[in-house]
């Protein structure tokens, strides 16, 4: 029988993708909390076979212990633009002590970089949607640190799911039915942290969304132009498509993954070397402008929403509530102080290769795949797809404000 696995935030970006990779070969079946069974992506996930949908919300135990019933793992991401860095630190902490509750035997955490601590506690590097993730991760991972004594003979609790030898180390045995009581020292858990998705570099409403700018005096018509700032930093992009591949190694390989924080990428790209690898592949122009945080906020792609609160439920009067502005500088100076992976954010290459070797490895890479996917779809070359009027959603948030469901 296949392990069931919830997972939390699956109709989002990153879920969706991972969800195919889970359920591809029927080894896990899937269950998915959904605030909307009827939505296109939730009925998208059901087309797929082995996918369960459950409605409800991260935010009510009542939903989470009904959706982590009968359920061997669980794959968590919070929507921090939902609930905001408050709520969110709550929330993912109860998820995670409700998994233990309800006997789960492997559970990932998705996870972005704590940038602050990162830095020293730089507060440049200040960003609400990155830190508030940061910080439940360490707490999840230090939980589970070593095999604790988990008293269960003090609670009476009786652990048929203690998954883990007397070395604190996961056994190889496959996801079993759970049913138990765990303790934190007993459920397996890893993190998955990530980055910005290469796929907003050509998506709508993103902060990195490209424009479409007049010609230049070498006689090109149209340019696309990247104005962000971020000097001569880096951006450690991920695929969306490889995130499914990482978690499931994650679930695949549990004495090994039992522990670990899984920073993945693509590798740190330059904004200079992403427009040569747009031009390449495309044939057509594209360049990238550094801009000064003051002009990106006047005039750059999230200009309009500046003011607005980081988590359209968060309380804007709330002073831990972040502004837009606020969050993503933080957010644009920890990729400025990144470049050459040396800087704030790094990741480890060489262990991305040994566990993925054809994974994506860069920027041209990626343009190259996308521009061949989308003439075969039907969605047109990247050139066309980039076009004013032609940019879509890559983020769930956008496409449920561009089609007024929030």
């Amino acid at each position: 029988m296949a392990s069931k696995i919830l997972v939390i935030g699956g109709t989002g970006a990153q879920g969706m993708p991972i969800i195919q990779a889970l359920v591809q070969d029927k080894k896990y079946s899937c269950r998915v909390l959904t605030r909307d069974v009827a939505s296109a992506r939730a009925k998208y996930l059901a087309s797929l076979g082995n996918v369960e949908l459950v409605e409800g919300t991260f935010a009510n135990e009542h939903d989470l212990r009904r959706a982590y019933h009968g359920c061997d793992g669980a794959f968590v991401n919070i929507d921090g633009f939902n609930c905001g860095e408050k709520a969110e630190i709550f929330w993912a902490i109860r998820c995670y002590e409700l998994a233990i509750e309800a006997g789960v035997v492997f559970y990932v955490y998705a996870n972005l970089d704590y940038a602050y601590k990162k830095s020293g506690y730089n507060p440049l590097f200040r960003a609400g949607h990155y830190d508030g993730k940061g910080r439940v991760a360490e707490f999840i991972l230090a939980q589970n640190s070593s095999n604790k004594d988990n008293n269960d003979n003090k609670n009476g609790n009786n652990n048929k799911n203690n998954n883990n030898d007397n070395n604190g180390k996961m056994n190889t045995n496959t996801l079993s039915s759970s049913g138990s009581t765990n303790s934190a020292g007993t459920m397996g858990v890893a993190a998955f942290t990530t980055g910005p998705y290469i796929e907003m570099t050509i998506g709508a409403n993103t902060p990195m969304t490209p424009s479409i700018e007049e010609g230049d005096d070498d006689g090109n018509s149209a340019i696309v132009t990247w104005r962000v700032p971020l000097g001569d930093g880096a951006v450690p992009h991920v695929a969306l498509d490889d995130c499914g591949y990482y978690v499931r190694w994650l679930f695949d390989h549990p004495e090994r993954a039992h522990g670990m924080d899984l920073e993945v990428a693509i590798e740190h790209i330059r904004y200079a070397d992403l427009a040569r690898a747009f031009e390449k592949v495309t044939g057509h122009p594209a360049r990238y402008v550094d801009v000064s945080l003051e002009e990106y906020w006047d005039s750059g792609p999230m200009a309009g929403s500046a003011s607005r609160g980081t988590g359209y439920n968060a309380d804007p009067e709330d002073a831990a509530t972040m502004s837009i502005k606020d969050n993503f500088t933080g957010f644009w100076n920890m990729w400025k102080y990144s470049g050459g992976n040396v800087g704030v954010i790094q990741r480890d290459y060489a262990l991305l290769d040994e566990i993925f070797p054809s994974r994506i490895k860069s920027a041209e890479e990626w343009f190259r795949r996308e521009d061949e996917l989308g003439r075969k779809s039907g969605k047109g070359s990247l050139w066309e797809r980039v076009q004013k009027g032609n940019l879509k959603p890559v983020m769930k948030l956008v496409e449920d404000r561009l089609s007024g469901r929030l």
